[in-house]
């Protein structure tokens, strides 16, 4: 196969895993980002998150990753599911529904490489999921699938924002595609506007330390707060998303692995309270919740209690 070939394979092979869209991009420095990160981190909008701070080099070049990687190839997953929480149920973020995203999308990473390499020789590369220094936003830009929002979300045109992003760097060469030329958010600030904790800022840039997110998934410690207009969030947060007039157009995703599981559906906060925590570890073992964890889920639910 000839480069152009090899890259319409590798884009129908893509759907064929189950992935909703493939962008690619040269794998170079991402120059432009520096500045943005350098500035982020300095102004600790990272919070008490350190692990954000380390990798720095390793964030802007892809090369560093994988040596000679010549093409960073960006996939995305819907994940906008179809069944909503009940009434009296604590909040959770959609994408925590099914099982963990990074066992299922990271099992797909693996099989396409190595479908990559039994068609087109030795290839070396590396998939990324959320779990290493690498600005997915960013290529997904890069490569053609979508432009930024306020929210600080990727955002397609009438799709939405409900997707997870993946990253699959390789050293073969193949046919780029254009970065995306539009931002369609236009003067629209509705995201901006329902933030409970102003956590999202101008130009496109989230202080981290204030996101409903931080506070209930990477913040261990009790939650100290003087906001209180949480809508009963415990787990992640998708009220930037919920308002976006772009996510009008999201269509329920027909993965199997992210079909919601009952208890995050349904259940009231004395049901939670009644589990326990090795019925929480066995029910819920592949769920994005063991993130958390059963004690400070339970600690979250204590706070929005209080209000």
């Amino acid at each position: 196969m000839n480069k152009e070939q090899q890259t319409n394979w590798i884009k129908e092979k893509s759907i064929q895993l189950g992935f909703d869209a493939c962008g690619i991009a040269k794998a170079e420095r991402l120059d432009s980002e520096e500045k943005k990160l350098t500035q982020w981190l300095t102004k600790h909008q990272h919070g008490e998150m350190k692990y954000m701070e380390n990798h720095f080099e390793k964030r802007l070049n892809p090369c560093l990753l994988v040596d000679g990687a010549k093409s960073v190839i960006t996939l995305i997953k819907n994940y906008f599911p179809e069944k909503k929480q009940t009434d009296n149920t604590p909040n959770i973020s959609k994408y925590a529904f099914g099982k963990d995203y990074h066992e299922v999308i990271r099992e797909k990473l693996k099989l396409f490489l190595q479908d990559i390499q039994f068609h087109m020789g030795e290839v070396q590369g590396r998939g990324f999921v959320d779990s290493a220094p690498v600005l997915e936003r960013a290529w997904a830009v890069k490569s053609g699938l979508g432009w930024i929002g306020k929210n600080g979300n990727l955002i397609l045109k009438k799709q939405g924002s409900f997707y997870f992003i993946a990253t699959l760097i390789i050293d073969l060469p193949l046919v780029y595609d254009q970065t995306y030329p539009y931002d369609y958010c236009g003067t629209c600030t509705q995201c901006i506007d329902a933030c409970p904790t102003n956590a999202i800022l101008p130009n496109k840039i989230i202080d981290g330390s204030k996101c409903i997110s931080y506070y209930t998934i990477e913040l261990k410690e009790a939650i100290q707060t003087p906001h209180q207009t949480w809508q009963d969030w415990v787990f992640g947060c998708d009220i930037c998303q919920d308002i976006c007039p772009w996510n009008r157009f999201s269509k329920a995703h027909q993965e199997e692995a992210f079909m919601p599981f009952q208890e995050i559906l349904s259940f009231s906060i004395d049901e939670w309270k009644q589990l326990g925590e090795e019925q929480f570890n066995y029910r819920l073992k592949h769920s994005p919740l063991k993130r958390a964890g059963y004690k400070n889920l339970l600690q979250n639910m204590q706070f929005i209690s209080k209000k």
